[in-house]
């Protein structure tokens, strides 16, 4: 006897793109990361011969992955170096708008990327105030966070053109399929072959380089997240950051994010969750989302036409950001899971570090810095990342451990209770992944004085081991913020230190910088 179709299959059979395809595309490679039945990709090696070879190689920068790549492809061709990028497809943003904060995008204009009419134009949609809601608790609303929606089409096609102007090479329908690191260069294999002194990784989260370096070791932790883009909704300009209309259910708690969008009304469901092989599968999830739908947008499924269906899976590892075990590779956005464990990477957290990306890859393409010691410094220990563990770990549930259905969200509701009264320059950061020691200090505080039974209950939860672990990372914060604002006095020296130094130096200062998350300035 056949199996009924599930929810999702019924209400996305017709959707354009034909979405079923691909999410059970993914749900394949989901069960796969649950069972430990992955392999692991071999697609680097390294030449038995250090030799250098006659000539030099014909490239400074090889950049694999389009898509995020030509941002920072973009940014180095245009300071003189020779940059080729490769594209596995068709380099083109996705119809999807990408949310994120005026602030953040301000960096592309200040990296001469976008002009000032151009970053208006790359905004497709904006809209204000944002909430944040708990079950049976907290409701707040903040102003200028996330609210505004890029238009990747334009933003990608405009910077596609400046970096082909500025002399870059641009490799569509190319590829990757593997490279040897060999003395001065990495030979690139991508339907042909490429030298180049320096071989960039911007594939993403299941990059095959990325997968070698990790020798298949198993997430974290993991965010799955589905959703769409639908008309039919009732008017609403306002949007969710972070919200929850359910308790605890069978070991996960349930998120939503809400915003328009140029051509309807995107809503996400997302839980946070570990690789256990009795985890949900996408599709099952999918299901949960349409049957709560209805509750969470006060608006029955009949009435609204899909635009596109949004899915996928996003591994974290504690080991972040990753740092190659070869020369002249470096690991950049999700490969190198350089955002927290909260948030789902990407965009965001590619336009946060670019800038010291970029002016740190030019600094070693000069003074030759690209082994792997040297490249390490590219990708140092933040602790403004790594203490956000103990927050993703209090937000999830273990397959069978047994916690009151409003535990997470009684815990949530009182932590941004708190820093809604401490304010934006608390709130603020943190909502765009980034965490300050002296918000954090506050907010524990307050925390641990008005809620003392709240905190009490998080340790059985999260246990000893992963408390102690944070409290090293919550110690390196307040150590990275006390250098950080010593770090300013140490400028005039560095200034004048050989090149070499003058690199390791600043990268020290960039580490201690991005480490405190002191990078973060309010508009």
């Amino acid at each position: 006897m056949s199996q009924a179709p599930s929810l999702t299959a019924q209400l996305l059979a017709d959707a354009p793109g034909n979405p079923l395809v691909g999410l059970r595309r993914a749900d394949d490679l989901w069960e796969r990361y649950r069972t430990g039945s992955r392999e692991t990709p071999q697609v680097i090696d390294v030449a038995t011969t250090e030799a250098t070879a006659p000539q030099p190689p014909d490239w400074d920068v090889v950049i694999c992955g389009g898509t995020l790549g030509i941002l920072l492809a973009s940014a180095l061709a245009q300071r003189g170096w020779r940059v080729a990028l490769l594209e596995r497809g068709k380099l083109r943003g996705r119809d999807q708008e990408w949310n994120i904060s005026r602030r953040e995008m301000q960096e592309l204009v200040a990296l001469g990327l976008l002009t000032e009419a151009e970053l208006e134009e790359a905004i497709a949609s904006e809209y204000n105030p944002g909430r944040i809601t708990f079950h049976k608790g907290t409701e707040l609303w903040v102003r200028d966070v996330l609210n505004i929606g890029v238009d990747p089409v334009f933003l990608l096609d405009t910077l596609k053109a400046k970096f082909l102007e500025a002399g870059g090479k641009l490799l569509e329908q190319t590829a990757f399929e593997g490279a040897t690191v060999a003395g001065d260069r990495v030979t690139v294999r991508a339907n042909g072959e490429l030298s180049t002194r320096l071989l960039v990784d911007v594939m993403g989260h299941f990059s095959p380089i990325a997968q070698q370096a990790r020798q298949g070791q198993s997430p974290d932790a993991v965010c799955m997240v589905v959703g769409t883009c639908a008309t039919g909704y009732p008017k609403n300009d306002t949007g969710d950051l972070f919200a929850s209309i359910t308790p605890l259910t069978d070991h996960q708690q349930y998120f939503w994010e809400a915003f328009p969008a140029k051509d309807g009304r995107t809503t996400y469901l997302f839980t946070y969750i570990d690789a256990h092989p009795d985890r949900p599968a996408l599709e099952d999830l999918f299901d949960d989302y349409f049957r709560l739908l209805p509750e969470y947008q006060q608006v029955e499924l009949e009435k609204l036409q899909w635009k596109r269906a949004l899915f996928g899976f996003f591994p974290c590892y504690r080991n972040s950001p990753l740092r190659s075990p070869w020369d002249r590779i470096l690991h950049v956005g999700d490969s190198s899971g350089s955002q927290s464990p909260l948030s789902f990477g990407g965009f965001g957290a590619m336009i946060r570090h670019l800038p010291r990306l970029v002016q740190g890859m030019d600094e070693a393409l000069r003074v030759d810095a690209c082994d792997r010691d040297s490249l390490a410094l590219l990708q140092p220990y933040q602790p403004s990342l790594s203490v956000t563990w103990l927050f993703q770990q209090s937000m999830s549930a273990k397959v069978n451990q047994s916690l009151p259905p409003d535990r997470i969200n009684d815990l949530l509701s009182a932590v941004f209770a708190e820093m809604e009264q401490l304010g934006d320059p608390v709130l603020k950061p943190f909502l765009q992944d980034v965490v300050q020691f002296p918000a954090l200090a506050k907010t524990l505080g307050l925390v641990s004085l008005r809620h003392p039974s709240l905190v009490m209950q998080i340790l059985p939860q999260v246990g000893v081991g992963s408390l102690l672990e944070w409290m090293r990372h919550y110690g390196s914060l307040g150590l990275y913020t006390a250098l950080n604002a010593a770090g300013s006095s140490l400028s005039p020296w560095v200034e004048n230190l050989p090149a070499a130094e003058r690199y390791r130096w600043h990268r020290r200062l960039d580490a201690w910088k991005y480490g405190s998350g002191s990078d973060f300035v309010e508009l």
